[in-house]
Order: structure tokens, then C-alpha cells, then sequence
């Protein structure tokens, strides 16, 4: 069964702000396995569980039509607001009832979205949708993400390990103690013969303090604790806030830090037609 979670207006925003974009490295290796299997004009791109829009906006410029699906109404609506290329639209569907023909895709993709389906059946709508040598792409991170400043690295990683820690308990029990193990049984499920495996690939991002630590709260476990215990969720993010500030010899949360995201992924294509 697929699960539904952020939903909400508040939350959607939360994504919009805070969520990141994959790095265009990732998608580079994502297009490179498909142009090997596909050549000459990419036509449509599908974003599955595409949330406030970060992966689908990326993709617009290397196909012809790029669609964004997601389940939630919150997410769309912030989605569509924006800004956004002539050949991106977004689309309202369940991930397991994908509104599009059969053999019309190029590429269905999938960022940090895909742990939530259900996977048997979005597989298969996958494969249903996809032309043959049309590719599949799931792509997600871990949640340990590292901090560096300078000389407290060291003492910001020992911070963010005890804030991931607190959290670990609030994981939603669908998505088990580990994404990346989670996706390896996806890669598992995946019937394609041409089908990848990667781990891990490290992008380093510049954000504020304050932008590291709403990534944080945006995530399902944060969540979960603010949905238990409201006080205690907040008060441990801002011990949390402050005890990194110390560590960095910092005043204000607009300050700096490079924020290493470790991304795995696994990328399958459909057989020709013989």
C-alpha cells in the first residue's frame, strides 16, 4: 500500500523552501544512461512524486514535455505557482495510477519520493508508461547529512549525529531503519536486465544554518516528533541551533555552511522490442 504524507499546505510550503535540488552531476549521469539507449530528441519526462517541483524544473531543458505528478493538491498548487519553462505542467495521480498511455515516455523518474509507493504497482505502471529503451530513474540520499566550517567540522558532525539520532525513533515504520537498504530492494523488484546500482555520489551545497536545520524539520521523522510532542520537537531543534552556533563561533543562523548530501540511485531501462 502507498502512503500519504505531506499533504498539508504548511508542510508543502516547508518543502518549497528548504528541500534541495538534486545536483545537475546527478542528472547528467541520468541522461548520459538514457541517451545510450535512446537516440536523438528526448520527448516526455514524468517526475513522480515531484513535491514542490526541485527535480522537475531541472529536467525541462532536455526534453521536449516534462510532467510533475503528485498526490498532493499543497505540493501542486506551489508547484504550478511558480515561475516555471512552456514544456513543464504538473498533474494531479497517485504514483500506482499514472495518467498517461501506454509506451509514451522516455524517462520516469522519481527524487526522494519513491520510498513512499507502492512499489510492485508503481513498477508496473512504470513499465506500462515507458517506451521501449525508456528508462527508469530513483534517485534519493541519506539522511546523515555532514557539516563543514573550518575547524568545527569535527564538533558539528558530533551535534548533527545526536540530532539524527533523537530522530530515528519517529521514522515512519513503512520505509523501515534504512532508505538506502529500501531502495535496494526496489533495485531488486526492478524485472529489467539493464538496470544499475550506485552509491554514493557526495554533492556539496552552501546554504545558511538556518536553511540546514529547516532541510531537517522538513523530513518525515522531524515530523513525526512535532506531531507527538510540538514543544519538545521545537525545543530540541533550537538546542540543537544553538549548540552548532557555539560549536562555529557563529552569532547568526544566516550563516554559512557546506552541507554534504550523499546521493545513491539506481537507473533501469526497458528492452527493445525484439
Amino acid at each position: 500500500m502507498a502512503q500519504r504524507h505531506f499533504e498539508g499546505k504548511e508542510h508543502a510550503e516547508s518543502y518549497q523552501r528548504y528541500r534541495v535540488s538534486p545536483p545537475q552531476e546527478l542528472i547528467d549521469e541520468v541522461l548520459s544512461f538514457l541517451q545510450k539507449r535512446i537516440q536523438g530528441p528526448l520527448d516526455l519526462a514524468v517526475d513522480v512524486g515531484c513535491g514542490s517541483g526541485q527535480c522537475t524544473e531541472i529536467l525541462a531543458p532536455h526534453f521536449m514535455t516534462v510532467v510533475g505528478i503528485d498526490i498532493s493538491s499543497a505540493q501542486l498548487e506551489i508547484a504550478s505557482a511558480k515561475e516555471h519553462a512552456a514544456n513543464l505542467c504538473y498533474r494531479q495521480s497517485p504514483a500506482e495510477d499514472l495518467p498517461f498511455e501506454d509506451d509514451i515516455a522516455d524517462l520516469v523518474i522519481s527524487m526522494s519520493a519513491a520510498h513512499w509507493f507502492d512499489h510492485p504497482r508503481f513498477l508496473l505502471e512504470a513499465d506500462r508508461i515507458l517506451r521501449p529503451g525508456g528508462c527508469i530513474a530513483l534517485l534519493s540520499y541519506t539522511m546523515d547529512f555532514e557539516l563543514e566550517y573550518g575547524k568545527s567540522t569535527s564538533k558539528l558532525n558530533e551535534i548533527c549525529q545526536e540530532f539524527y539520532t533523537t530522530l530515528h525513533p519517529f521514522r515512519k515504520a513503512y520505509i523501515g531503519s534504512s532508505s538506502l537498504q529500501l531502495y535496494k530492494k526496489i533495485f531488486e523488484l526492478v524485472s529489467y536486465n539493464d538496470k544499475e546500482w550506485h552509491e554514493c555520489l557526495k554533492a556539496r551545497m552552501m546554504m545558511p544554518l538556518s536553511s540546514f536545520i529547516g532541510l531537517v524539520e522538513s523530513f518525515a521523522t522531524f515530523q513525526g516528533f512535532l506531531e507527538k510532542d510540538p514543544v519538545e520537537a521545537k525545543r530540541l531543534s533550537q538546542t540543537i541551533t544553538e549548540r552548532l552556533l557555539e560549536a562555529m563561533g557563529a552569532s547568526s543562523t544566516g550563516t554559512e555552511v557546506i552541507v554534504v548530501v550523499k546521493y545513491f540511485y539506481l537507473l533501469a531501462s526497458k528492452p527493445q522490442k525484439s
